[in-house]
């Protein structure tokens, strides 16, 4: 049996809705003035102005004369999120290490840290007993109250409950993340597939900021995508999609860990771009970006030595423009290291060979703005979705 609201539910329902509303806009987009707050939020200026008054009250906003004026008269008061009102716990789990950091209201990393991940340290209870610990450490040093967790997990995640279904990379399969950080934080808490909270970050405060569908990929070990379709995440049955390294583009190819053979992960990932540039199987990260960034002022020896690595990162992007239609593609991860001028040459690529590319006008390729911090802001904006709903 169904049941309607009381009439004396509905007010507060209403209130909470729109203070969720405003706090969200001075989340994501700053700063803003009272007659700014109603514009944007179609709110009358006596609602915000009850509800501005209320956060105020409870350290939630600050009013405060702009630094810079315009024009004459008394400038108009700006409503500034507090950073320690709302913090939550950010965690970013990879193969090679796991990244925290406190993130507060508007998006303000408060305090972080980072570990490396060995063989055996990424054992699954290990890794949560650091996180845990190093929460407890952060959490001390800033003085601050956490709301939620949000972690980020590279590999197939079902949303509803954080279960990190299969991270082949790290080893893991049905591991119960997000049951096992809310219990031992005490905290609700929500994990995602990191290329996913990829695209989240870039689009709320990266790189796609104000563009409504982008691709973010993220290469790593492994090769991710995350989607933004018309201003929202494509997320697909349980939240698992996003797994594009893993289309078939060389049926030929190398044999991949999913069980496959010619995967786009084995063509354009960390080992293949290894490959590539010649360098031993086991080349670190920092060796990998030095030998990149020497490229990239040979420009001849650039093209000789990753010519065939730029085919194969094209053919995939062709297949994601033409079957997903973004505005933006996004290159997060190890892709930043590529050099500017190989990302020209793929776009030229992806611009003749996709047929929607030509339609749009030509989709655009960069690279991410956000770079090693862009799936660690995505896991705090994960948390943030859920907190600033209900706050």
């Amino acid at each position: 049996m169904t049941t309607t609201p009381t009439s004396a539910a509905r007010p507060d329902d209403l209130r909470r809705h729109n203070r969720a509303l405003v706090l969200r806009r001075l989340h994501v987009s700053g700063p803003s003035t009272r007659a700014a707050l109603a514009a944007e939020t179609g709110l009358n200026r006596s609602t915000i102005k009850a509800l501005v008054d209320d956060l105020a009250e409870n350290g939630v906003v600050a009013e405060r004369v702009p630094t810079r004026r315009t024009g004459a008269g008394r400038p108009s008061l700006l409503v500034l999120p507090q950073p320690n009102a709302v913090v939550v716990l950010a965690v970013d789990i990879r193969v090679d290490q796991v990244a925290m950091a406190l993130v507060g209201l508007g998006g303000q990393i408060l305090g972080r840290c980072s570990w490396g991940l060995r063989a055996e340290t990424r054992v699954p209870r290990e890794t949560l007993t650091k996180i845990v610990d190093n929460c407890e450490l952060l959490i001390e040093e800033a003085g601050v109250e956490v709301a939620a967790v949000g972690a980020s997990a590279p590999g197939v995640v079902r949303r509803a409950d954080g279960l990190v279904h299969e991270a082949p990379n790290l080893q893991w399969t049905n591991v119960p993340l997000g049951a096992w950080l809310g219990k031992a934080l005490d905290l609700p808490a929500y994990v995602a597939n990191d290329a996913e909270l990829g695209a989240l970050a870039e689009h709320l405060r990266g790189a796609a900021r104000g563009i409504d569908d982008v691709v973010y990929i993220g290469a790593d070990v492994g090769v991710g995508g995350g989607v933004i379709s018309s201003n929202a995440p494509l997320r697909g049955t349980d939240g698992y999609v996003g797994e594009i390294g893993h289309m078939v583009v060389r049926p030929d190819g190398l044999p991949c860990y999913c069980g496959s053979q010619g995967c786009w992960e084995t063509e354009v990932g960390e080992a293949a771009l290894i490959r590539a540039l010649g360098l031993p199987d086991d080349a670190p990260r920092g060796v990998i970006a030095a030998e990149l960034h020497q490229l990239a002022t040979q420009p001849a020896e650039l093209m000789q030595r990753l010519g065939e690595f730029a085919q194969w990162l094209a053919i995939g992007l062709c297949n994601l423009v033409n079957l997903l239609c973004p505005r933006l593609v996004v290159l997060g991860d190890l892709f930043t290291e590529l050099p500017p001028k190989l990302i020209e040459h793929v776009t030229d690529l992806v611009r003749k060979r996709s047929m929607v590319s030509r339609a749009l006008g030509g989709v655009r390729i960069v690279t991410s703005s956000l770079r090693n911090d862009v799936k660690l802001l995505g896991a705090a904006e994960l948390a943030f979705e859920q907190v600033l709903a209900t706050r």
